[in-house]
C-alpha cells in the first residue's frame, strides 16, 4: 500500500468484483488506429455481445452520443417516397414492435423529455460562473493534451529529463499535474492545485477511494466508470489500439485502467475541493449526485423506449435499400464466362464494383474476381535503406512474412531523402492546412508545382527481385510453392486466362492526415502494390511453378500474371513490370474512362459533357490539389457484401454499394474457405459500415469533424480538430457530406452468401464474434440460394424473404 494516500483516509484497495467491473469495462473500448496505418473500425465492437438496441440507449443516456440520425431525416425520406408504409410496415413486424404508421409518425413530431447522465464535472458546470472555464472542458484538455505528450515521448515539459520521471500513465500524469501551479490559474480556483498533491501514487488506491468518497456501489459501478472512459473516448481508444498490438505480438500493455483512475483523479480532486471551500455548492452537488445515481437504471430504460420507434424507422431506410437489390439478384442472368482472354483480381472494396463493371462492359471475354486486397500474403515490408517496417494486411492479423527488395534504386532514394523534412514537418502538431501559413511563399510554390505541374504517375518499386523471410530465414522453394498454393486455392479460378492481373488498389491526395484512410484496409490502410508485385513475382517463378504442377496445379506456360494498382482517386489501372499488348491497354484505358464518366455525378457534375481528356485532367488534378478537401468519396455509401460467384452479379449494376468476394462453394473443400471469408472479409466490411455510419450519425463523438482544422498528433497518433479537445476518430464530415446532403447512408451492412444452409449455421455455431454480431442486429445475413431464393438469417434460424419487385 502507498503511503502518500490522502491524509484524510487509511489506504483503500479494490475488491474482487470492483477489479472485475472496472477490468469489463476498460474492454468496452475499441481500438482506433494511426494515421499511418489508418483503417476502419467499428467504435461499438468490443459492445457487440449486446444487442445494437441496447448500445444506443447506454451511449445516448451516458455520454449524448447518437447511433440513429435525427428525426427530421427519417421523416425527410418518407417525405421522398423513399421510405414507404410497406417499408414500415414490414421493419416493424421484423422487430415484434406493434407500432402502426400513425404511431411511428407521431414519434416523429413528438419530442420525448430525456434526462441524460451527469458526472461530477457536469453538475457543478451547470452551477459554475459562465466567465469561469468550465471543469469538463478543461478536465478533457488536460488530459488530451498530457496523453499527446507522454505518448509522443516529449522532454522537459513532461519531466523528460528527471531520471526519476515514471514510465507509468498514472504515475507520470500525477508527477506532470502536480508541479502545474497554472491549474488554480486556468480554473480560477485558489490552492486547487494542493489538492492533487494529496493524491495517492497508486491508480488502485486512488480509484478505491474515489468509489468510497462517491459512495460508488457495486450496481452503479459499470455504468459510472464507462461514462468516464467515454468523456475521454478518444484517447481510451488509442490506448485500447496499444492493447490490441500487445496483445496482438504477445507483449501485453494496458493503460486503459490508469486513465480511468486520471480521470476519476479529477472528480476527486472537484470534490474534495467543494467540500472545503463551498459548504452550499457542496451541498447541492451531494443531492444532485444521489439523485444522479439512484436514477441512472431508470434513464437508461426512458431512452430505450424512446429510441424504440425510431429503430423502426431506422430499419424501414435499410429495407428501401435492401427491396430493390433482392430484386435484382433474384432477376439477374447468370453469366459465365468462356475463353477467359483477361481475367483481373480486384480487391473486394466497393470502389472496385464500379471499374470492374467498367472493364467487363467490353468484351464477353474479360472476366473479373474480388478477393480480400492483400492477396493471402501475411506481409510486412520495409522499404530500402529504412528501418521501418509497416504491415500489409488487415489489422486483425499479424504478419508472418517480411519483404523486402534486394536492390537499391538510387534515384528513388535520394527523392525520398529529400522530401522527407516536408514529410516529417507535414504531420507534425501545426501541420495540414495550417502548415501553409507557417511554411510562408517557399512552400507555397511547392504547392502550386505539385498542383499544376505534376504529372501524377503512380509510384513504382525500384526492381521485380523481392526477398522473403521468414522467423529472418529466407523462403524456401517449399514455403513459396506453399503460399502460392494456399492463394490459388482460395482464389478459387478453375481455368486461368493467358494474362491474369493481380489488381490492389491506392489513393492518390495531397495534403491529406486521412490519407492512408483511402488507400486499402485490407493492406493496412496501405498501397496494394507491395502485395500484387509479390504474388506475380511468386506465380511467375518458374521453379514455383513446377513445384505446384507436381502437387497436381498447373499453370499453363502462356498464363501470365500482371501486378497493377487501380488509383481509386482518378480510376486509372497502371500495370508493373509488364509491357501490356494494345489490346489491354485499350481495355485500361476504356475502363477508366467508363469509371471516370460514371462518377462524376458525385464529383464534378459540371464536367458530364466535357471530354475524355478533359475528364482524366480534372481528376488529375483534383488528386493533386493541396487545398483539396474531397479527393473522392472512399467508400462512402457501402451498404452489402456479397459472397456468391461472380457471374451472379455480372449483369447488375450494384452502383458501388457492395464490397464483392467471388465464392463457389461446391469448389470449398469442408467450408474452411467460407469460413475464412465469415472470419476475416465479412468482419473488416462490417467495421467499414460501422464507421462511416458512426461518423455520421454523431460525428462529433464518433467522427473527427471539419478536416481544414486538423493537426496531427505525434506524428501518426491521431489528430486534434483545432489544437485542443480529446483525440478524434472516425472521418471527417468532408469524407461523408458534399456540403449539400449526405454521401453516405447509414444502414447496417447487408451480408449475401451464396453456401448451404449448413455450412451458413456451422460456422454461426462455432464463432461467438459471428453469432454476436448476427443476433444482436449489427448487421444482416442472408442466404442466396442456387434457386435464387433469399432466406434472413438470425437466431439460429432461416426465414424466406418474399419475393420484391421493387427494381434497384
Amino acid at each position: 500500500m502507498s503511503n502518500q494516500t490522502n491524509s484524510n483516509h487509511t489506504a483503500l484497495s479494490l475488491s474482487d468484483t470492483e477489479n472485475n467491473i472496472l477490468n469489463k469495462v476498460c474492454g468496452y473500448i475499441a481500438p482506433n488506429w494511426p494515421l499511418d496505418q489508418m483503417i476502419a473500425v467499428n467504435p461499438f465492437w468490443e459492445m457487440r455481445h449486446m444487442p445494437i438496441e441496447d448500445v444506443s440507449a447506454r451511449l445516448d443516456t451516458l455520454c449524448n452520443a447518437n447511433m440513429l440520425m435525427p428525426k427530421d431525416f427519417y421523416q425527410h425520406k418518407y417525405d421522398n417516397g423513399i421510405i414507404t408504409d410497406n417499408h414500415l410496415a414490414d421493419a416493424a413486424t421484423l422487430l415484434n414492435s406493434d407500432f402502426n404508421k400513425e404511431q411511428l409518425l407521431q414519434a416523429l413530431r413528438v419530442d420525448v423529455p430525456l434526462v441524460d447522465w451527469h458526472n461530477i464535472a457536469d453538475l457543478l458546470d451547470q452551477q459554475r460562473n459562465k466567465h469561469k472555464m468550465a471543469w469538463h472542458d478543461e478536465i478533457t484538455h488536460q488530459l488530451s493534451q498530457f496523453c499527446a505528450a507522454h505518448y509522443q515521448q516529449l522532454g522537459p515539459m513532461l519531466h523528460r529529463n528527471d531520471t526519476q520521471a515514471p514510465s507509468e500513465l498514472y504515475r507520470h500524469w500525477l508527477t506532470v499535474i502536480q508541479a502545474d501551479k497554472g491549474i488554480s490559474i486556468v480554473m480560477d480556483e485558489k490552492h486547487l492545485n494542493g489538492y492533487f498533491k494529496r493524491l495517492s501514487t497508486c491508480a488502485d488506491e486512488l480509484i478505491a477511494l474515489t468509489l468510497s468518497t462517491l459512495n460508488i456501489d457495486n450496481d452503479s459501478l459499470e455504468l459510472y466508470a464507462h461514462s468516464l472512459l467515454l468523456d475521454i473516448n478518444g484517447w481510451a481508444s488509442w490506448l485500447a489500439y496499444l492493447r490490441f498490438q500487445g496483445q496482438l505480438y504477445a507483449k501485453p500493455k494496458d493503460d486503459m485502467k490508469q486513465l480511468l483512475a486520471m480521470r476519476m483523479a479529477w472528480d476527486l480532486v472537484i470534490w474534495q475541493y467543494l467540500a472545503d471551500h463551498d459548504s452550499a455548492s457542496f451541498k447541492q452537488l451531494q443531492s444532485q449526485w444521489q439523485q444522479e445515481k439512484s436514477l441512472v437504471v431508470e434513464r437508461l430504460h426512458a431512452h430505450k423506449l424512446a429510441q424504440k420507434p425510431l429503430w423502426v424507422w431506422a430499419k424501414a431506410l435499410e429495407l428501401s435499400y435492401q427491396y430493390p437489390l433482392n430484386h435484382a439478384l433474384q432477376s439477374a442472368t447468370k453469366t459465365p464466362v468462356n475463353n477467359a482472354q483477361l481475367q483481373a483480381v480486384f480487391c473486394i472494396d466497393v470502389r472496385s464494383e464500379v471499374i470492374r463493371r467498367a472493364l467487363e462492359s467490353q468484351s464477353k471475354n474479360i472476366e473479373t474476381f474480388g478477393f480480400a486486397g492483400f492477396f493471402g500474403l501475411p506481409l510486412e515490408y520495409q522499404e530500402n535503406g529504412s528501418a521501418i517496417t509497416r504491415p500489409q494486411l488487415p489489422g486483425l492479423l499479424k504478419p508472418d512474412i517480411h519483404a523486402t527488395q534486394t536492390h537499391k534504386d538510387a534515384a528513388l532514394e535520394a527523392s525520398r531523402q529529400n522530401s522527407a523534412t516536408w514529410q516529417s514537418w507535414s504531420k507534425s502538431a501545426p501541420s495540414s492546412f495550417s502548415m501553409v501559413e507557417s511554411a510562408g511563399w517557399l512552400y507555397a510554390f511547392k504547392l502550386i508545382k505539385n498542383t499544376f505541374l505534376s504529372k501524377g504517375k503512380a509510384k513504382k518499386c525500384a526492381t521485380t527481385d523481392w526477398q522473403l523471410t521468414q522467423n529472418q530465414q529466407k523462403l524456401t522453394l517449399k514455403d513459396k510453392t506453399d503460399l502460392a498454393q494456399k492463394v490459388l486455392n482460395t482464389l478459387g479460378i478453375k481455368e486461368f486466362a493467358p494474362h491474369v492481373m493481380l489488381v490492389g488498389h491506392a489513393s492518390h491526395t495531397t495534403n491529406n492526415l486521412h490519407s492512408a484512410g483511402l488507400e486499402c484496409g485490407a493492406c493496412g490502410g496501405q498501397s496494394g502494390e507491395v502485395n500484387v508485385r509479390v504474388l506475380a513475382n511468386l506465380l511467375n517463378d518458374t521453379q514455383v511453378r513446377q513445384a505446384l504442377k507436381e502437387r497436381g496445379l498447373t499453370l499453363a506456360q502462356s498464363t501470365q500474371f500482371i501486378a497493377a494498382i487501380h488509383n481509386t482517386t482518378t480510376d486509372v489501372i497502371t500495370a508493373y513490370d509488364t509491357e501490356l499488348n494494345d489490346n489491354l491497354k485499350k481495355w485500361l484505358t476504356v475502363a477508366t474512362q467508363t469509371a471516370q464518366q460514371e462518377r462524376l455525378v458525385n464529383i464534378d457534375p459540371q464536367l458530364v459533357n466535357k471530354t475524355a481528356d478533359e475528364i482524366n485532367h480534372a481528376y488529375q488534378q483534383r488528386a493533386r490539389d493541396w487545398s483539396q478537401v474531397r479527393p473522392e468519396w472512399g467508400l462512402a455509401n457501402n451498404a452489402a457484401f456479397i459472397v456468391a460467384p461472380r457471374a451472379w452479379t455480372r449483369s447488375v449494376n450494384l452502383q458501388g454499394r457492395c464490397f464483392l468476394h467471388d465464392y463457389e462453394w461446391e469448389n470449398d473443400n469442408e467450408f474452411a474457405v467460407l469460413e475464412l471469408i465469415m472470419t476475416a472479409p465479412m468482419i473488416v466490411t462490417h467495421w467499414i459500415n460501422s464507421q462511416y455510419n458512426a461518423s455520421v450519425t454523431d460525428n462529433h463523438k464518433y467522427g473527427s469533424g471539419n478536416k481544414i482544422l486538423h493537426n496531427a498528433v505525434g506524428g501518426n497518433i491521431g489528430l486534434f480538430e483545432g489544437n485542443g479537445g480529446d483525440l478524434r476518430i472516425g472521418l471527417a464530415m468532408q469524407s461523408l457530406h458534399s456540403g449539400e446532403k449526405w454521401m453516405h447512408e447509414p444502414i447496417r451492412l447487408n451480408v449475401y452468401i451464396a453456401a448451404p444452409q449448413s455450412a451458413i449455421a456451422a460456422i454461426y455455431n462455432k464463432h461467438v464474434m459471428v453469432k454476436e454480431l448476427i443476433d444482436n442486429h449489427w448487421l444482416t445475413l442472408i442466404r442466396w440460394g442456387d434457386d435464387n431464393t433469399l432466406e434472413q438469417f438470425e437466431n439460429g434460424h432461416f426465414s424466406t424473404i418474399s419475393a420484391s419487385n421493387e427494381p434497384i
